[in-house]
């Protein structure tokens, strides 16, 4: 069976009961994420006890909104679609990820899913996993920011172009990556009367980045290159501490087979497809030893 057959064994009632989205669920969700990113920065920002290791929670937890953004894309953690837009954009705004550039790379991602030369995802190869420098490099996350510096950049000079990049989309794209420059540009003259910005997010932003590389390199790494994705992407079983930050995207085969499921009926779908799984991994601390054991 392929995701294609799998989808179409569900039944009517099924499909509309995963696909029903929430306003409350989803803003439930953000309050509690956004508490333990302010909590955090209250922590950081009066220098109590412990602040600089709380650096590294913090930095996870803003990294970590990436899969918020990423959901929004499919306008799926709340029912109101203005609020997953602005969300989006707001998870962007953090992340130096350009929501509106960002919708359309994600979708194509979802149609060529780990397809070489179709899947934008794979357009930097797959050398992350062959050697030890090219992995240390990747999971450091600075290509990450360099490559998202100059897309946004790029975006606001309408130099931004690509396949998967609709003509129509072209201004707003142009108008958000201007807008964000904008913004940056003011945080950074923000910095010469007080480093606040650099403590609770900057910097946090910086520390955190490796951890979500890592967790994003068990989503397909290490998977088939074809088409099906109940066999081009991994399910990962992890604890509620991680499941909660990234909005329960470890059950990413399931998110790929059905991407209009919004995240809080995702453990429903996995109980409801999981006897089709193909790649299941215990644990994100396994799937990295097996990754390094094959450098």
């Amino acid at each position: 069976m392929d995701h294609k057959q799998f989808l179409k064994s569900l039944s009517h009632d099924t499909q509309t009961r995963l696909t029903r989205r929430s306003d409350v669920k989803g803003l439930r969700h953000l309050a509690g994420h956004l508490a333990l990113i302010a909590g955090c920065g209250v922590w950081i920002a009066s220098a109590a006890p412990l602040w600089w290791a709380v650096l590294v929670v913090q930095g996870i937890a803003i990294v970590f909104l990436f899969t918020l953004e990423h959901e929004a894309t499919h306008k799926t953690p709340f029912a109101n679609e203005t609020l997953n837009e602005w969300v989006g954009r707001g998870c962007g705004l953090l992340l130096v990820l350009p929501f509106e550039w960002f919708r359309y790379f994600h979708l194509a991602h979802h149609r060529y899913t780990n397809i070489p030369g179709k899947d934008p995802e794979l357009a930097a190869g797959q050398k992350q996993y062959e050697a030890w420098a090219p992995c240390l490099w990747h999971v450091s996350g600075l290509p990450y920011w360099a490559s998202m510096v100059r897309q946004t950049v790029a975006n606001a000079a309408g130099r931004g172009v690509a396949s998967y990049l609709p003509a129509r989309a072209m201004p707003r794209i142009r108008s958000e990556a201007r807008w964000m420059i904008l913004i940056y540009g003011a945080a950074l003259l923000s910095l010469f009367w007080t480093p606040l910005l650099f403590w609770v997010w900057m910097l946090p932003a910086l520390i955190g980045q490796p951890f979500l590389r890592l967790y994003l390199m068990a989503e397909h790494g290490r998977c088939p290159q074809v088409a099906n994705m109940l066999d081009n992407s991994r399910t990962t079983y992890t604890t509620a501490v991680v499941r909660f930050l990234a909005w329960n995207m470890p059950y990413h085969t399931e998110h790929h087979v059905y991407p209009a499921v919004p995240f809080h009926k995702l453990p429903e779908l996995h109980d409801v497809m999981q006897a089709h799984l193909l790649h299941e991994q215990d644990g994100y601390s396994r799937f990295t030893l097996d990754t390094l054991r094959g450098l």
